[in-house]
């Protein structure tokens, strides 16, 4: 049963493409075994070419890598790549320890080969080699390679919050989308961890070189006790058996070594370009013609002192000045091309015919600062309008429903330096102005005293207000104003005016992505919503209006379920609307009135009310008297309103909700006109002033 679960887990990841996950554990299985289980001198050349093999190729890997993230994994290879040398090294040494006395082959061709043909055969010669490569690898390559591992790990951690801000500014500008921010983030996070695994796995070569000392100092002093004393041979011959073997088994390791470190090295050295090693190096050591003519110029004075190797000296002097000569020659016919093309740059212009391309979309919600703003709006430099109106978006789509659009920032040297402007769709809604260094202290309606500063008005609600310092913060706060600091104020006059333009943010785009939301979360209800019940221009139409008046749409589910109810009867935008409202009543009535507490609203009188059943029922306009009455005496409600602390609510006769809400809006854009079908039945509704009365 085992072996059939086995063999299916196989064919499944063979099926579907994922056999490589097996790769990992095999190696470690093989690398285990090799450590316990004798291996006959055939396998051993297998596994010490193999060795070879994969070491070539992690170097080779190494310098075509572009960026240290493309070969995120040379970590973990470093460790296992080290262990493989480690168990060869052990499976060799049990080999060479028990059938050494049998010849030079005892242990394989390949530690044979390395230990006669690269050393000459003599063991005094290979010793001296291999300490040498252990020092090259221990003392040079693989230390240089761990500092820069340890520096780099450092650097990168120390600049992953500068990293993390302009990632989030290039966000907040619109410069790139939520994907691509979350991949460049985790890009920041791989580099600090790649850096830190290096710092980590450079131990692992410098430990391993320590390894490969000491287990030839142990081989040979155990093959010569294992000879001399066990297979009686003479000192001599047990010296050059056993030493010559163990040469030849450490420098057929030590190799391979030695160029995994060199590939550490190149990993960890290389900065990241959009070239190759090799490509930067030969075009950053061989591009300057001026460097190569002086350097042949040196190399053939040497050539030309008696005694030196005059041709070989002479042989390169001549080699770099071909070479100087050629890129003389490119950099000249390269000028000659330049004003070419410039001449050509200048008068294709006027032949060229305009395209689609020209075209530029206009931005859909848009800030302008002057050049002063832009520390503000910079978080490389602790700018904070950035995050408050990322949180601003996020409180928008929480409270209302639906995404803003993403706010493009850009400067304009136009502005005042210290000047903001705010647009929807290129039309310009708002803007402002501040002090700089100074604090906006806000009089909310009740200060008497005067405080010493510059007087000014509040851009968003228009309230009287003085630029102040900061030593003069706290005297202002105890005197009752409401002190804020530049990012505050910009940040509150754009919430305010996000808030009363919020139906102009809602376009077809937004509606269908917020349909595609829905979907995710609730197949069902948006299945052939659209266009089977209704187009998308009336839904649309339908979520704006909803939006205008104030009303959330974060309850879809009610609003879908709603008119799909009742859009098979009632194709009319506006009555859908209505039947829409009366559905929302619960969340209308707890968005202005929490709790359940008696609710004060502003009434119309029964006199005033029949009138305007009778201007509706024959379509006639108001009569000019009687708007200006209106208005009049809902200025005055309002005022009575916000003296009581009540929201400003006009409740009014179902029918005449939309004719009353589309004449006062212009007026009183605070203003929210509810019908009374609207209210839930278990609120107790007070009036506390009624229009018309007089």
């Amino acid at each position: 049963m085992i072996k059939s679960k086995l063999l299916n887990l196989l064919s499944n990841n063979t099926k579907n493409g994922r056999y490589q996950i097996l790769a990992g554990p095999l190696l470690i299985l093989l690398i285990l075994s090799m450590m316990v289980l004798p291996l006959p001198a055939f396998i051993l050349d297998l596994f010490f070419t193999f060795n070879i093999t994969l070491s070539i190729i992690i170097l080779i890997v190494a310098l075509f890598t572009k960026r240290v993230l493309d070969f995120a994994a040379f970590p973990t290879i470093l460790l296992f790549a080290t262990l493989l040398r480690l168990s060869l090294n052990v499976a060799s040494t049990r080999v060479v320890l028990l059938k050494g006395h049998t010849g030079s082959a005892a242990a394989g061709r390949v530690i044979e080969a390395f230990g006669h043909f690269l050393v000459g055969g003599n063991f005094a010669i290979g010793i001296v080699v291999f300490i040498i490569l252990v020092i090259i690898n221990f003392m040079v390559i693989t230390k240089g390679a761990g500092r820069i591992a340890e520096v780099g790990a450092r650097f990168a951690l120390d600049g992953m919050p500068g990293k993390q801000m302009a990632i989030d500014a290039d966000l907040n500008a619109g410069l790139i989308g939520e994907d691509e921010a979350k991949a460049r983030r985790a890009e920041v996070s791989q580099e600090a961890d790649f850096y830190g695994s290096m710092d980590g796995a450079s131990k692992f070569v410098r430990g391993d070189a320590i390894a490969g000392l000491l287990i030839m100092a142990i081989t040979i002093i155990g093959g010569l006790l294992v000879g001399m004393v066990q297979q009686g041979m003479p000192f001599s011959d047990a010296s050059k058996t056993y030493v010559l073997l163990t040469i030849g088994d450490g420098l057929v390791a030590q190799i391979p070594s030695l160029i995994i470190s060199t590939a550490a090295g190149v990993i960890v050295t290389r900065v990241t370009s959009q070239d190759n090693i090799s490509d930067q190096m030969i075009t950053q050591l061989f591009n300057n013609p001026q460097v190569l003519i002086l350097t042949a110029v040196v190399i053939g004075l040497l050539g030309l002192i008696p005694g030196m190797p005059n041709l070989v000296f002479l042989l390169f002097t001549v080699i770099l000045s071909i070479i100087s000569w050629w890129l003389t020659k490119q950099k000249k016919t390269e000028q000659k091309v330049a004003p070419k093309q410039a001449n050509v740059q200048a008068t294709t212009p006027a032949n060229i015919e305009a395209t689609w391309s020209d075209v530029n979309i206009e931005d859909i919600l848009a800030m302008e600062v002057g050049y002063g703003l832009i520390p503000m709006v910079d978080q490389t430099q602790n700018g904070e309008l950035l995050g408050r109106i990322r949180s601003l978006r996020k409180k928008f789509a929480q409270t209302l429903g639906f995404l803003p659009p993403q706010v493009h920032i850009r400067d304009n040297l136009s502005l005042a330096p210290y000047q903001y402007k705010i647009f929807i769709k290129g039309g310009e809604i708002g803007k402002g102005e501040i002090v700089n260094d100074k604090w906006l202290a806000i009089n909310p309606g009740n200060v008497t005293e005067t405080i010493e500063g510059i007087p000014t008005t509040e851009p968003a609600f228009g309230l009287p207000a003085v630029w102040i310092d900061e030593s003069n913060k706290e005297n202002a706060q105890i005197l009752g104003y409401t002190v804020v600091d530049t990012s505050t104020m910009i940040a509150t006059h754009f919430n305010h005016l996000l808030q009363q333009f919020a139906s102009d943010l809602l376009g077809r785009l937004e509606t269908q992505e917020l349909l595609d939301r829905i979907k995710q979360e609730i197949p069902k209800l948006v299945e052939d919503f659209i266009p089977n019940v209704v187009t998308l221009t009336t839904f649309h139409k339908i979520l704006q209006n909803l939006i205008a008046e104030k009303v959330s749409i974060r309850d879809m589910r009610t609003i879908i379920e709603t008119i799909c109810e009742h859009s098979p009867i009632q194709n009319d935008v506006y009555q859908l609307l209505s039947i829409v409202r009366i559905a929302l009543g619960r969340v209308i009535t707890q968005q202005w009135f929490p709790g359940t507490d008696p609710i004060n609203v502003i009434g119309l009188n029964i006199n005033l009310e029949r009138l305007l059943l009778q201007a509706l029922q024959n379509t006639s306009n108001f009569e000019p008297g009687l708007a200006e009455h209106i208005i009049e005496q809902l200025q005055k409600a309002l005022n009575q309103q916000e003296a009581i602390g009540a929201p400003p609510v006009l409740l009014v006769n179902h029918a005449l909700r939309p004719m009353l809400s589309q004449f006062l809006r212009p007026n009183f854009p605070q203003l929210v006109v509810l019908s009374n079908l609207e209210i839930t039945d278990n609120r107790e509704i007070k009036m506390s002033t009624q229009i018309g009365a007089e």
